[in-house]
């Protein structure tokens, strides 16, 4: 097992009703600045439930963070806090928002170009951000529980990732009663995106983490269990509470402790999301299978292993599995309405290969994943293998 630090300070609050904890989550004399994204949070009344539970609060309200939340739109927020001294904010939303917040929370006191934080990968230390919660409305990202953020700098068409100890969430309420009125789509999306942080993290070789192989499996078999049933019957509270915490519990750095982890499918799936709005999780859904086609000879073992554990798949020889496994994983991602191929997404995607692997190389990212073996050129085979 590798050595590992676990630090995790966010204070999360589960269950029916909590969203009325929030006065004793925040105190009084805090002025607040509430952010959302498209306005879902009216039509499920979750913005009456936030702000009955805050009356009295100075409340500033800050909509329209989108899905890949804008560094541009970002910035029109941290304006607000200065100029109105703000000190708390609430990310109430899915994890696009609560991405779009811990940037906020990162920029209100950046000396110097805020993009920066992107572009340069500068961490958040704990004494430089601004403190934030969140009320989760949506499962997917798990970024109610972590210190990382995805954001999308608009100009230059890159979705980049930040982070860094000071972007925890002071507490996250996750109310499984939200997830009865999210489109299907969305539920589709958060299922897979939460089996692909696991995959991340698992699906690399053989080691001695055992309890986290057995934890990560287990998120995995819940999903495979409950996603097509919560996308059908999302009122169901039973579905809807496993569902929210394995999204959780995908990605609140506890499974990644002690192992080694790829995330290539993500900067893969990334670019594909900057360039043609595919959403995030469809990225993944597409991407994934092929790296794991690609990188098939350095992750047969552990791919033979998820076979066994995870799918119960019989086969004994190690490569037999380990394919049985990726069409087995392809099949459960049909099964959620997710297509796999590029070319169901956009006409223009015989230029894409060619364009990632000259990004990647401009950047130099000269070797991605968990044996830091995928070159430039196994991402254009990737993303070509992906058409």
């Amino acid at each position: 097992m590798l050595n590992f630090e676990f630090y995790n300070p966010t204070n999360l609050v589960f269950g029916k009703g909590q969203i009325a904890k929030l006065p004793t989550l925040i105190d009084k004399n805090k002025k607040i600045l509430l952010a959302y994204g498209g306005g879902s949070i009216f039509k499920n009344g979750v913005h009456t439930q936030v702000t009955k539970a805050l009356n009295g609060y100075d409340i500033t309200e800050f909509g329209g963070i989108e899905p890949n939340p804008r560094f541009e739109t970002l910035m029109k927020a941290v304006e607000v806090i200065r100029e109105k001294n703000i000190d708390f904010i609430l990310a109430v939303g899915g994890g696009s928002v609560i991405d779009g917040v811990k940037f906020i929370a990162a920029a209100v006191n950046f000396e110097g170009n805020p993009a920066d934080i992107l572009q340069k990968r500068i961490r958040t230390e704990k004494d430089k951000s601004m403190p934030f919660g969140t009320v989760l409305t949506l499962p997917a990202t798990g970024s109610e529980m972590n210190s990382g953020a995805v954001v999308t700098i608009e100009a230059t068409q890159e979705k980049l990732t930040m982070g860094g100890p000071g972007l925890f969430p002071e507490f996250s309420i996750c109310d499984p009663e939200t997830v009865a009125s999210l489109p299907k789509r969305q539920l589709q999306n958060g299922v897979i995106d939460a089996y692909t942080h696991v995959m991340e993290q698992y699906l690399t070789y053989p080691h001695d983490a055992l309890l986290q192989d057995r934890f990560a499996e287990g998120i995995l078999q819940t999903l495979i269990e409950i996603g097509p049933e919560v996308v059908e019957n999302p009122a169901d509270y039973k579905l809807a509470a496993n569902f929210m915490w394995c999204c959780t519990m995908a990605l609140n750095g506890l499974i990644q402790k002690g192992v080694p982890t790829d995330w290539a499918t993500h900067m893969i799936g990334h670019e594909l999301t900057a360039l043609y709005e595919i959403d995030h999780a469809r990225t993944l859904a597409i991407i994934g299978p092929n790296l794991y086609r690609v990188m098939f000879d350095s992750k047969k073992e552990k791919l033979a292993q998820y076979a066994h554990r995870v799918w119960n798949v019989d086969e004994q020889d190690t490569d037999k599995a380990a394919l049985e496994a990726i069409e087995k994983t392809v099949a459960f991602f049909h099964k959620m309405g997710m297509d796999t191929k590029l070319s169901n997404y956009t006409a223009e995607y015989e230029k894409t290969a060619d364009f990632i692997k000259t990004r990647f190389e401009e950047r130099g990212w000269k070797g991605l994943g968990e044996r830091q073996a995928i070159t430039p050129e196994k991402v254009k085979d990737i993303v070509t293998l992906s058409y």
